[in-house]
């Protein structure tokens, strides 16, 4: 008579088992989620202590046009990153949160520069807290009004930034998700493509064989 018990062998195993895949995953849900605050805050952080105050309009230009540069470079290799992790959801919400800082933060110095340097290029003086509100309310289209560009370099800047809010909402959210995909795919490929061990591959010649 057979043992009742060795027919239940997947059962009482099953439980445990299926929950330790999940543990990894909540691991690195959280790490990805805590990167993406630590780089938010480094960057925002990093604007309030740099000596922007010593900077003039060449200033405010040439940290405008390396930031984009910087913006840029971080993006793609963000996207190289996306396509090799094991995670590639979690670590294009990780790239989408430094890229976003990076530009706002960027935006917000040049604002900042372009008062110091040219008075009354906004409808009022601005602290470095309100250049960073003013690059939110942009960005978001919100537009309270309370503060406006009003000269024209200003009124280019804000332009600038609205164009490239725009190009980061859209092309860059596309060109993150198909690198999701991409990572996925290689990860699908993966265990297939790897060359099997000699034993392995010599299994079904031996079966073949008399």
């Amino acid at each position: 008579m057979s043992d009742p018990s060795a027919a239940r062998p997947d059962r009482t195993r099953s439980g445990p088992d299926a929950r330790r895949p999940l543990r990894p995953r909540r691991w690195a849900a959280v790490v990805a989620a805590a990167r993406a605050v630590l780089i938010a805050v480094g960057l925002v952080t990093a604007y309030y202590l740099l000596p922007l105050d010593e900077r003039g309009t060449a200033g405010a230009s040439a940290l405008l046009v390396c930031g984009l540069v910087a913006v840029l470079l971080v993006f793609g290799w963000e996207v190289r990153a996306i396509v090799r992790s094991p995670h590639p959801r979690l670590k294009a919400v990780e790239a989408l949160a430094a890229t976003l800082a990076l530009f706002l933060v960027l935006f917000a110095g040049a604002y900042y520069l372009l008062d110091r340097s040219s008075a009354g290029s906004f409808s009022e003086p601005l602290t470095r807290t309100d250049a960073l509100y003013f690059t939110l309310t942009t960005f978001s289209t919100v537009g309270y009004g309370d503060i406006t560009a009003r000269s024209q370099t200003g009124r280019v800047l804000t332009m600038a930034q609205m164009a490239g809010g725009l190009l980061l909402v859209g092309v860059a959210a596309r060109v993150l998700a198909s690198a999701v995909q991409a990572g996925l795919r290689r990860q699908r490929r993966g265990p297939s493509a790897e060359p099997r061990s000699g034993a392995e591959a010599g299994t079904p010649d031996e079966e073949a064989g008399p």
